[in-house]
C-alpha cells in the first residue's frame, strides 16, 4: 500500500516540476537539437532524459516502468536542486533554464 502511495506522489510531483506539455517539450528538443544546416527526427531530438520525460508524458500512471520511475524521480530531484540557484549572472542563467527545459521544466513559469 505504501508504494502506491509513494508512486502517487511522485506521480503528482513530477508532473508539478513537469511544467512544459508535451507538445512544448517536443518542440524544445527539436529546436536545441538543431543547427544552421539540419533539423533531427522528431523521435531522435533532443537527450535521452528528454525523450524519456516526454514519453512519461504521454503514458498512463498504471503503464509507468521501473526504469520511468527511476527517470521520475531524476527529474524531480533535478528541478529542486536547480530551484535553489538564484541570482546567477545572465548567461549562467539561461543555460541553466535551457537546461531544464531539456527535461520538461520551465523555471520561468514557475
Amino acid at each position: 500500500m505504501s508504494d502506491a502511495l509513494e508512486l502517487d506522489t511522485l506521480w503528482d510531483e513530477f508532473h508539478r516540476v513537469v511544467n512544459m506539455t508535451s507538445q512544448e517539450l517536443a518542440a524544445w528538443l527539436r529546436v536545441s537539437d538543431a543547427d544552421e544546416e539540419t533539423e533531427p527526427l522528431p523521435e531522435h531530438a533532443g537527450s535521452p532524459i528528454g525523450q524519456h520525460v516526454l514519453a512519461i508524458l504521454q503514458k498512463r500512471r498504471t503503464d509507468l516502468t521501473d526504469d520511468d520511475i527511476r527517470v521520475m524521480y531524476e527529474v524531480v530531484d533535478t528541478v529542486n536542486e536547480q530551484a535553489d540557484l538564484e541570482n546567477e549572472p545572465e548567461p549562467e542563467e539561461t543555460r541553466r533554464r535551457h537546461r531544464l527545459m531539456t527535461i520538461g521544466h520551465d523555471p520561468l513559469r514557475a
